[in-house]
């Protein structure tokens, strides 16, 4: 187990890291700012390893959700496990680790059930635990039916047996293994969600109240992509979910066969397959009283659909006036395609922020951005951190080449406040994250100056880790 301290901070050049816009009321642009103080790492950990399950999911599948929460009686995280000699694609099962003095340890797993994702964690404010389970209904099949249900376990005695409960849904779903489940918590309130994908038409969605009751359920139907080759509905996957006071905030990207006839027929000369999904469009929709079951119309927060390009959703946080803020990154070109198609468009990659209020956008900012041509520093994964004094942090991972050519692997912090953002901060991790959970609020873990991360290391694709790192306080 490694452990950091104190280490050596460095800062980024403003010039080159933070480029932004704002669309809000006035347009004005934000001031840098300078920290007083640079995050310190505290911890640098090995939780476990991991084989490749070959099902096409991995540890960190879910990545709407968390596996990793804080708690008043610890540190909780959920891993997954590949079952030896067990065909895909129901080939894994979950893992409970807690966190103490002597490290991480393995403290429950499942002895029962099979399934094909990892099993995101969320926690109540009174010390209950919650894991989101999907076993297969069908071990010995390949792929089938399953049944959603969530493990509560108490905090203070975890390795005792969990409670079983099974969400009440509106009607019969027909739920299978690829569940594309998000699963979020209002801590405080002791209350929560689960959506889960029902093909390619809709979410099926369940409420907990603070009562114990599944008091609200129903259905998210996709938007609807009239402006396609095949008018379609437009899957909506991996979205950012956050629950408070009974509002729901979603958002997600577009996750559909790739909808244009000229452009699937190219990419099948390419890879040979019948199928390429498209990741393009990031939608947004929002419930002011989930109990009402009534969602807004949907959103379309940003999109990459003329060029063939990507997007991915990271975060979502609801801040305390009920405003959404949004994390997400682009990247401007499907390459493959760009010689016979789209020639003369430039290549980017971002890492893009916006607020939406009563389901408008008001703000609109590039945190980071590669060079012009798509070359440089190339922002990647990136979460919010929330401090009990509202205070927005946003960690992110780098990767391409700085300026002066060298290779670029590394995690960055940076500051969002109401008129000015912080140039970025390096965090000196010995071992950079790629991709990471952190102990969101989303899940019920409480706002911290600690920033915990769980997630891949650089270098070591099949281990996962744990980072702790104190944010500044000036």
């Amino acid at each position: 187990m490694e452990r950091r301290s104190n280490a050596a901070m460095t800062t980024t050049s403003i010039g080159r890291m933070v480029m932004f816009a704002v669309l809000a009321a006035g347009g004005a642009k934000l001031a840098a700012a300078t920290p007083a103080s640079l995050p310190v790492v505290e911890a640098e950990e090995t939780v476990y390893s991991f084989a490749d399950a070959n099902n096409g999911a991995g540890p960190m599948w879910c990545r709407g959700s968390t596996c990793l929460v804080r708690m008043d009686d610890g540190l909780f995280a959920s891993g997954l496990e590949t079952l030896a000699d067990v065909k895909p694609l129901n080939n894994c099962r979950w893992l409970l680790f807690k966190r103490s003095q002597a490290g991480w340890q393995q403290i429950a797993a499942d002895t029962q059930g099979r399934t094909r994702e990892p099993c995101p964690l969320a926690a109540f404010a009174d010390g209950r635990l919650l894991l989101s389970v999907n076993p297969t209904l069908r071990p010995e099949a390949y792929s089938g039916p399953a049944r959603p249900e969530i493990l509560q376990f108490r905090a203070a005695n975890p390795t005792a047996a969990p409670e079983v409960l099974r969400p009440v849904w509106q009607g019969a779903p027909e739920f299978t293994e690829h569940s594309y489940r998000s699963f979020v918590a209002d801590g405080p309130n002791r209350e929560l969600i689960l959506f889960q994908n029902i093909g390619y038409t809709h979410a099926e969605w369940a409420f907990l109240d603070r009562a114990g009751k599944w008091s609200a359920q129903g259905q998210l139907k996709w938007p609807w992509g009239a402006e396609y080759d095949k008018p379609q509905p437009i899957r909506v996957c991996y979205p950012a979910v956050g629950l408070k006071d009974r509002a729901v905030h979603f958002c997600g990207v577009s996750d559909i066969v790739e909808p244009y006839e000229k452009w699937r027929a190219f990419k099948k000369q390419l890879t040979g397959r019948e199928w390429d999904y498209d990741f393009r469009r990031l939608f947004y929709t929002w419930s002011r009283d989930i109990t009402t079951g009534q969602f807004s119309e949907w959103v379309e927060i940003a999109s990459r659909d003329q060029t063939c390009g990507w997007i991915m959703p990271c975060d979502l946080w609801v801040a305390p006036d009920g405003a959404a803020h949004l994390l997400w990154t682009e990247r401007a070109i499907d390459e493959r395609l760009r010689e016979r198609f789209f020639p003369n468009a430039e290549q980017s990659h971002s890492l893009n922020y916006a607020i939406v209020r009563e389901g408008k956008v008001v703000a609109r900012k590039v945190l980071a951005q590669s060079a012009k041509g798509g070359s440089g520093e190339i922002p990647g994964a990136a979460r919010f951190q929330v401090t009990p004094a509202n205070r927005l942090w946003v960690v992110y991972y780098v990767g391409g080449r700085s300026p002066d050519g060298h290779s670029l692997s590394e995690n960055r912090v940076m500051e969002i406040r109401a008129e000015r953002i912080s140039p970025p901060a390096v965090v000196p991790l010995k071992y950079p994250m790629t991709d990471f959970f952190t102990a969101t609020v989303r899940a019920g873990s409480p706002p911290s100056r600690h920033l915990e991360m769980l997630g891949h290391r650089a270098g070591t694709p099949r281990t996962i880790a744990y980072a702790r790192v104190l944010l500044p306080e000036d």
